[in-house]
């Protein structure tokens, strides 16, 4: 890049320098390896080292703290040593395959104490710093800042206090050092010293609220300010635990086995719809509880090319049919409502003693809209615009309250992490109907396990936190949230470490299988 500057009346031609962003990605082979800055405070004695790719430099140019005093800088960060990022790749493959590492972050956005609040954010956790290793015992202030501040190349890593030897002598055989720079502790206290003089001491909970405070204001003008506030104000929460999955039976026991050994595979047809996208992971649930999924579009059953008849149950999967124009689910319902071969297919079946059906997402829409033919369908609600007034896409957690859906038999009292992704899921219930008319299946939770309206862990505002209901033979099951999305563990963005293969909603699709018999 060339500049032109004026000196001495006379222009003059500086060259300066060019910089190289470099920007690379590759496939993951298997997502159980990959790591989160989240930090572990389940793991016993832990602590926080720090991999100094910069060799101590600590340049300030460009960086947020620059920003923040309305300068820019003279040295910016810089890969000064290429060869170090590969020693570091190979270091961390090693200790990703000896399973030393619990949390893991990088300083390059903000600085070694931006992300230090971000891993303890994560893991609502607090945490004790010692800047003495990296800044010295006599350290100015300006070293200080430069030290918190910086966005030099850099790691931090949560290690078990009792791999303190093996992660060192990995570090080592690659040529590399670390420096322990502090450890969770219980009071979630953010506490940062520099030998005995104590620089920074704030509730983690009080930074974390100032962290999220630009995200806040924004939600308060684009969406509903009340379920901004209320999120907001989730961070206050002094008992908040995190997600808290309480299972009251085994998921590793397939109770459909019995059955699937005889070696029958019911049909079921997997319903779409032009803009269902569900249909490939609702598909592969089902498959491996031993039904013999079959993939139906709604213009074969129009045009007659397959029938319901041949068919055990059915599921509407989720998406975005029609477009996903406001109510795409009740779109979806009226080309059967109104189409006289369609109304006709799905009377019979749901007329038929031995058949079942699940609607999820926008195939909840669909059904909760043919709640004229459905037996024992009456009291169920329709499904509008969330109260956040957004698209939600989140893990929250759900109960399995006491029903008499046989998708839920033997689950009732469990409390299960599962994916959500709508943008219609508030249940409105017609004058007379109520909340507590319907048979409902499952519930929204707080992570006190309470049914919960407040957003987030209620994503969409539904009274009494209802997330699903049923009939009252619960042969005919509708749901917001999508199982199928997380039928295996390694679907799931969070699950404990002790669940296996399958997730605890595989139980959801073998109760169907065990059903029919």
């Amino acid at each position: 890049m060339r500049t032109t500057w004026e000196e001495k009346g006379r222009p003059r031609e500086v060259r300066a320098p060019l910089s190289l962003v470099v920007s690379a990605f590759a496939p993951c082979e298997d997502v159980r390896g990959t790591w989160t800055p989240q930090l572990r405070s389940d793991r016993g004695p832990t602590e926080l080292w720090f991999l100094d790719l910069a060799s101590g430099r600590a340049r300030l140019g460009g960086s947020i703290l620059a920003q923040v005093f309305g300068e820019t800088g003279h040295e910016a960060p810089d890969l000064d040593d290429p060869e170090r990022i590969r020693t570091l790749f190979e270091a961390l493959a090693e200790l990703r395959a000896e399973g030393l590492v619990l949390a893991y972050h990088d300083r390059s956005d903000g600085g070694l104490l931006a992300a230090l609040a971000e891993m303890a954010f994560a893991g609502h956790v607090g945490l004790d710093v010692d800047l003495l290793p990296l800044a010295g015992p006599r350290a100015a202030p300006p070293r200080v800042l430069a030290t918190l501040f910086n966005e030099e190349l850099g790691v931090v890593l949560q290690v078990r206090a009792a791999d303190r030897e093996r992660f060192v002598a990995i570090l080592a055989r690659h040529g590399l050092g670390a420096l322990p720079i502090g450890a969770p502790n219980q009071d979630d206290l953010l506490r940062v010293t520099c030998a005995d003089e104590t620089l920074l001491v704030e509730p983690r909970s009080t930074l974390q609220r100032l962290w999220s405070e630009t995200s806040w204001r924004m939600q308060t003008l684009r969406d509903n300010p009340e379920t901004a506030r209320e999120e907001y104000d989730r961070i206050l929460e002094p008992l908040e635990p995190g997600l808290a999955p309480q299972l009251t039976f085994d998921a590793a026991l397939n109770v459909a086995l019995p059955f699937v050994a005889k070696g029958a595979r019911p049909r079921l047809a997997v319903l779409r719809e032009q803009g269902v996208n569900g249909h490939v992971e609702m598909a592969a649930a089902f498959d491996r509880a031993g039904f013999d999924a079959v993939d139906v579009h709604m213009s074969d059953l129009v045009s007659g090319r397959r029938s319901l008849a041949d068919f055990s149950g059915f599921v509407a999967c989720g998406g975005f049919s029609y477009g996903d124009v406001l109510g795409g689910g009740e779109g979806w319902a009226r080309s059967i409502l109104f189409g006289a071969r369609a109304r006709d297919e799905f009377a019979r079946f749901f007329a038929r003693p031995d058949s079942f059906a699940l609607g999820v997402c926008n195939g909840c829409q669909m059904m909760s809209a043919l709640g004229e033919l459905v037996p024992g369908a009456s009291d169920w609600p329709r499904f509008v615009k969330n109260r956040s007034e957004q698209f939600e896409g989140r893990l929250v957690l759900v109960e399995i309250p006491k029903s008499p859906s046989l998708f839920f038999a033997g689950m009732e009292g469990s409390r299960i992490p599962v994916v959500t992704a709508h943008g219609e899921g508030r249940a409105l219930f017609a004058p007379g109907q109520g909340p507590d008319r319907a048979r409902v299946a499952m519930r929204f939770v707080s992570n006190l396990g309470a049914p919960t309206e407040l957003y987030p862990a209620n994503p969409n505002g539904s009274p009494l936190g209802i997330a699903g209901v049923t009939t009252d033979d619960g042969r005919f099951t509708i749901l917001m949230p999508h199982p199928e999305r997380v039928f295996r563990t390694v679907q799931m963005s969070w699950h404990p470490d002790a669940w296996g293969e399958d997730s605890p909603w595989m139980r959801l699709f073998r109760n169907a299988r065990a059903w029919l018999g």
